[in-house]
């Protein structure tokens, strides 16, 4: 008997926990009193939203608008990402929202969100609603190679740059050497990592083992010094064949 009445309990409270959301003419409703004014204006012919959230007595509370920097998820196509911007809170967040019914979607995230109490954005339930529902997508990486003519060759400079038609296409970084392994990174101009290699034998190296970040792949690749080197000017790197051979590597497979 008391299972039943635990389970009955139970049972109840969810449905006086239960929230009606609605959204009709400008107006967020919650179990059909009136919540908070939402303002949608139309972006991207239509494909996106900025959605302007008001207290009942007219402040603005949130701006919220689309996320563009971040990698799309892809095990979920059917939602955008939204900065939500809590002005009177002072906080950020980041929220999924449907890609069909963008403005029902929303209304059901405020709605259901809990923050607006006697009228305000609660500050400690924003952090709550951040934290609880809240997404950290992977930011969008830009792997976007310098424009130039690959038929030139590449030069390796002092400063770790290298060079392909007079132009700087990117720069390599040495990452540590231990018991005769060298790791490197090699980089966009504009700071983006593109691959982490790791050999050994320096300049006589014959193969490496290779991470790139675009595809997400590591494996080994063969990069084969048909003269032995016995003696290099370290000025650049101790390794510069085989960094010149490897940054040929990266430009033949589109990566550099």
């Amino acid at each position: 008997m008391q299972k039943i009445i635990f389970v009955v309990s139970l049972f109840c409270s969810s449905l006086v926990m239960a929230q009606d959301v609605e959204y009709k003419k400008g107006m967020i409703k919650v179990d059909g009193k009136d919540y908070v004014k939402l303002e949608v204006t139309k972006q991207n012919f239509g494909l996106t939203k900025l959605f302007e959230v008001f207290s009942l007595s007219g402040e603005k509370l949130i701006i919220a608008a689309p996320a563009t920097e971040f990698d799309a998820d892809k095990n979920d196509n059917s939602s955008l990402y939204y900065r939500l911007t809590f002005l009177t809170a002072n906080q950020v967040g980041i929220f999924k929202v449907a890609s069909l019914g963008q403005e029902k979607s929303f209304a059901k995230l405020i709605g259901n969100s809990g923050i607006i109490i006697n009228d305000k954005a609660d500050e400690a339930k924003v952090k709550e609603f951040i934290a609880a529902k809240g997404v950290t997508p992977r930011l969008l990486v830009n792997y976007t190679q310098v424009a130039r003519d690959k038929r030139w060759p590449i030069s390796l400079k002092a400063d770790k740059t290298i060079e392909q038609n007079a132009k700087i296409i990117g720069s390599f970084k040495p990452t540590g050497s231990q018991n005769g392994l060298d790791s490197y990174e090699f980089l966009l101009p504009s700071g983006v990592v593109i691959a982490k290699v790791s050999f050994t034998g320096g300049n006589n190296a014959q193969n490496m083992e290779v991470f790139t970040a675009k595809d997400n792949l590591q494996r080994p690749v063969a990069i084969p010094q048909k003269d032995k080197i016995l003696l290099a000017d370290a000025s650049i790197d101790k390794n510069q064949f085989t960094l010149k051979r490897v940054a040929q590597w990266l430009i033949d497979n589109q990566y550099l």
